[in-house]
């Protein structure tokens, strides 16, 4: 759920005729994650399904590590899925709407007349991230609450503190303050918790048994912890579940994600034309959706990132086709994994990646250390050391490890960073999304 620097949220779009997989090529998809797990590159599970058939699962990596007991990943291991919860948020709105319970004209003052611009933000605004509500996750305190309880009082108390970054409908920005608001209305409106609209208005509607609102890990409910990857798998502090509420507190599995998707796109959960609304895209949101172009296929969904968990849904209606892959423990880019995987379902070229590094002595990286400044990005970079690792840290974000892919040059694959330093003229430059920066060395 957590808003960050080092995340992409949707597949890369290339333009290229791409011929259909008549038979799904198990074997590769099989090679593709042995090789992430072999290398340490990922934990997690996937699904593929194709008119509510599942064609194709897997599962790598643990649920758990710990000194007494490594516990591996199955297929049936549920992970939190972060912000993949807004889809599940604004269909139960689009639900209430066409109970004319609600409106997409109607605003924010008639439930939290407390927040700023409450008379001008429109529920519209609110699912399409117009709103203007300041993103409460971007905010450096977030790190020391996350993991503990709050009511509603003290989440709307957080969200209201904070001025709007925009006047509402003026543009978009992406705030997860907007359906933590949106999951309280659905409990307002409908005098029940979230986790009972969740339960009764979608999983026990279309069979989802390993979906629901989200507590502390429970392990022996097949839950699993989360984890960074430094040397070894490190476990994930937990956000308290309490705090994302309707923007990021479900739990689920990739096989119940695209029955979920599924079933929206069968309009089993809300009808055409409320589907048609949340396609919509203004200044590329939908309304709980992204589009997710791939080659020439057009697919929609959402992903979310919440601890160190990962996860995506997305749904190709030229196709019938769902995709979910959901992650604990991530090395290797998210959205590598995922053009990989929708390339060897499609017969698309595709060659699996090669994961070389070098090994560089711990008293070498001290000639890299130190803090980075750029006149193009009002940020600046800290890179210090872990031993035999160098850790790199922007402004106001969490500290990730690098790998040394050739001298000078360090990467960051979850995010698809790449640092290469010149230190005789004391500079970095920071690639990522096909952009380039140079920082200075301060």
């Amino acid at each position: 759920m957590k808003s960050k620097l080092i995340y992409v949220l949707l597949l890369a779009s290339f333009w290229s005729s791409v011929a259909y997989a008549q038979k799904i090529n198990k074997a590769k998809l099989d090679s593709l994650f042995s090789l992430l797990a072999e290398k340490n590159r990922a934990m997690g599970s996937v699904a593929i399904s194709k008119n509510g058939k599942i064609l194709y699962s897997n599962a790598i990596g643990y649920s758990s590590i710990s000194e007494r007991e490594n516990k591996p990943a199955t297929t049936k291991t549920k992970y939190r899925i972060g912000s993949i919860s807004k889809m599940f948020t604004a269909t139960m709105i689009f639900q209430l709407i066409e109970e004319k319970k609600l409106k997409l004209t109607e605003t924010l003052d008639t439930y939290f007349p407390g927040i700023q611009n409450a008379k001008k933000i429109t529920i519209s605004n609110l699912l399409n991230h117009r709103s203007g509500i300041h993103n409460f996750t971007d905010d450096e305190e977030y790190a020391n609450y996350m993991t503990l309880p709050k009511t509603e009082d003290e989440m709307i108390a957080i969200i209201s503190k904070n001025k709007p970054d925009f006047e509402p409908d003026e543009k978009a920005s992406y705030s997860n303050s907007n359906f933590v608001i949106l999951g309280y209305i659905i409990e307002k409106i409908t005098k029940k918790p979230y986790a009972t609209n969740l339960a009764e208005r979608i999983t026990s509607k279309i069979g989802l048994t390993d979906t629901y609102y989200g507590g502390k890990t429970n392990i022996a409910d097949n839950e699993s912890y989360s984890y960074s990857y430094t040397n070894q798998w490190d476990i994930e502090p937990e956000t308290d579940m309490s705090i994302p509420g309707g923007a990021g507190a479900i739990v689920s599995t990739p096989v119940d994600l695209t029955k979920f998707v599924g079933a929206l796109f069968s309009y089993k959960l809300v009808s055409k034309e409320s589907l048609s609304r949340m396609k919509t895209m203004t200044d590329n949101y939908g309304m709980g959706m992204f589009q997710m172009p791939f080659y020439t296929r057009k697919g929609f969904g959402h992903n979310g990132a919440i601890d160190g968990f990962g996860s995506t849904v997305g749904y190709f209606p030229d196709d019938s086709l769902a995709i979910a892959y959901c992650t604990n423990g991530q090395v290797y880019g998210m959205n590598d994994i995922l053009i990989g995987v929708l390339s060897i379902y499609f017969n698309t070229e595709y060659t699996l990646p090669i994961f070389s590094t070098i090994q560089i002595k711990p008293e070498e990286l001290d000639i890299y250390t130190g803090t980075y400044s750029s006149a193009e990005l009002q940020i600046k970079i800290t890179v210090t050391k872990n031993g035999s690792t160098l850790m790199a840290q922007a402004t106001g974000q969490p500290s990730f490890p690098l790998e040394a892919t050739a001298p000078g040059i360090f990467s960051f694959g979850r995010a698809g960073i790449v640092l290469e330093f010149n230190t005789a003229n004391r500079e970095m430059t920071l690639k990522q999304g096909g952009g380039s920066f140079v920082f200075t060395k301060d």
